[in-house]
């Protein structure tokens, strides 16, 4: 965790800067290519080559797009963490729960503990970060799935007696992993979980499963928790209120929280977040396919002025892009990058 000097303001940046959450929208011919590796069509190098492709459009667009900070748009990761599963020993895969209808969190590949689980090869976060660090000289956020929202396709088995006893062993190693990254260069580290609202258990449970995900890791930490992409349905209560003021006692940087998709209610909460740290407030809504105008980007963002400085907001989406077109993912970078200029010219801030 970053010093509190360290982590208001952001030195480089312009005031309010503008970043996306993680995942970004596949272009079409990545998905053809996907099935066709999945038929075992691809050599590894093929493999190597298609993806690391993908990852220099994802970049290339976020900075023709105009933001400030960019990641890798997550693109070597099948819906968002899937692929990590393969690196973490002591799995046993079992069948999906559904395998017919729309593709959500249930239609994925389920697990079960046979012992206590490792990660050996580490997660691969370290090397993605390399490739993005060798291609761009924007700033950079690197994000990593939370312990908690990685426990959600492992049954518990007989080796964990609950799931927050799993997440704590998940914990461990996401913490090993982060510190890798920090030794790599990495400095602004984003932590998802989207299944504060989904899973069992207490705030002050997840808080502290997530304090050790994050303990001795030297960077700047934000703590992202939002209610689902378009594809990941919301599976509980849509509300920030019930989180606090336990949430607060998270020991990261920033909050980056969702607002666009509903209707900006809550709002408000940014003044009690950012009392405590850095907000990340989320002003494009990633369920609608509706491209919002620069105008209207920019009024969300003076309503969000009014509850906290800006010396304490970051500009971003509600979630990530996966499952969006990439046209009008792009779009939507570029406008919410527009709208957040307009704002930054009217408090002098441009």
């Amino acid at each position: 965790m970053a010093t509190d000097s360290e982590s208001i303001g952001s030195p480089g940046l312009p005031m309010l800067p503008t970043t996306v959450i993680g995942s970004y929208a596949y272009p079409s011919w990545l998905w053809t290519a996907l099935e066709e590796m999945r038929q075992g069509k691809y050599g590894e190098t093929d493999i190597v080559e298609a993806l690391g492709d993908a990852v220099r459009i994802a970049i290339l667009d976020q900075q023709e797009a105009g933001l400030d900070i960019i990641n890798d748009g997550e693109m070597r990761r099948w819906h968002v963490f899937q692929t990590w599963y393969k690196r973490l020993s002591g799995l046993e895969p079992l069948e999906p729960l559904r395998k017919v209808g729309f593709y959500g969190h249930d239609s994925s590949v389920r697990y079960r503990p046979m012992v206590r689980l490792a990660a050996p090869r580490g997660l691969g976060i370290v090397e993605e970060f390399l490739y993005l660090k060798a291609h761009t000289q924007k700033p950079m956020k690197v994000t990593c799935t939370g312990p908690l929202t990685m426990t959600m396709p492992i049954e518990l088995g007989n080796v964990y007696k609950d799931r927050i006893e799993l997440a704590a062993e998940v914990a461990h190693v996401i913490n090993a992993e982060l510190r890798a990254l920090v030794a790599a260069g990495a400095s602004f580290i984003q932590i998802d979980e989207p299944s504060y609202a989904l899973l069992p258990g207490s705030m002050n449970e997840w808080v502290e499963v997530f304090n050790a995900a994050i303990d001795g890791v030297k960077a700047k930490i934000a703590l992202h928790i939002c209610f689902g992409s378009l594809g990941g349905r919301p599976g509980g209560k849509r509300s920030y209120k019930w989180m606090l003021p336990q949430i607060l006692d998270a020991r990261a940087d920033q909050f980056v929280l969702e607002f666009a998709s509903r209707e900006l209610q809550e709002l408000e909460l940014c003044k009690e977040f950012a009392a405590r740290a850095e907000v990340g407030v989320g002003i494009v809504d990633v369920k609608s396919f509706y491209v919002e105008t620069p105008e209207e980007i920019a009024e969300r963002l003076r309503e969000a002025l009014g509850f906290a400085s800006p010396e304490k907001l970051y500009v971003n989406p509600d979630c990530g892009f996966f499952h969006l077109p990439r046209g009008i993912a792009y779009q939507k970078m570029k406008n919410m990058v527009e709208g957040t200029r307009l704002v930054r010219r009217e408090i002098g801030a441009a």
